[in-house]
């Protein structure tokens, strides 16, 4: 059964911390992902980035995603931290890290966990620039008169 840390947090994420929490004397490889905040997204300057979540439901689902990691690979450890709130450009917006007995089975579950948070875990992303704020990926989702039944 692997150790396993799984939060929302609203300061700093300290990779130093994930880097001991996943380490193990019986793991040959430790694999760390650190997603920052850039200055730019599809051809737009960034000053500023704001993650919202539904936090409760977040952190459930990034649980439920480290446990299905956690079944595929049996790593040692796996942490999951992702900020919520006001982030600067280069501040560590959310931190993946594993450790397991081979490379590629580290580099596997790793890439596996990241892709399911932010594919599947509520969390949204607005950023701030020149041009002012945006929620990226917005979709407008309410029914138009034609969709209407009367």
């Amino acid at each position: 059964m692997s150790r396993i840390h799984v939060a929302l947090q609203t300061s700093a994420v300290n990779v130093s911390y994930a880097m001991s929490f996943i380490a193990d004397p019986q793991a040959g490889a430790l694999d760390m992902f650190v997603g920052v905040v850039r200055n730019h997204n599809d051809g737009r300057v960034v000053t500023l980035l704001e993650y919202e979540a539904y936090a409760s439901m977040a952190e459930r689902e990034m649980a439920k995603i480290a446990a299905e990691v956690s079944a595929t690979f049996s790593p040692h450890a796996i942490w999951v931290e992702h900020r919520v709130g006001s982030l600067h450009v280069g501040d560590p917006a959310v931190v993946c890290g594993v450790s397991a007995v081979h490379r590629g089975q580290a580099f596997d579950a790793c890439r596996m966990l990241i892709d399911r948070i932010k594919a599947d875990v509520p969390i949204w992303k607005r950023e701030h620039g020149p041009d002012g704020a945006y929620w990226v990926g917005f979709r407008d989702a309410r029914c138009h008169g034609e969709h209407l039944h009367r």
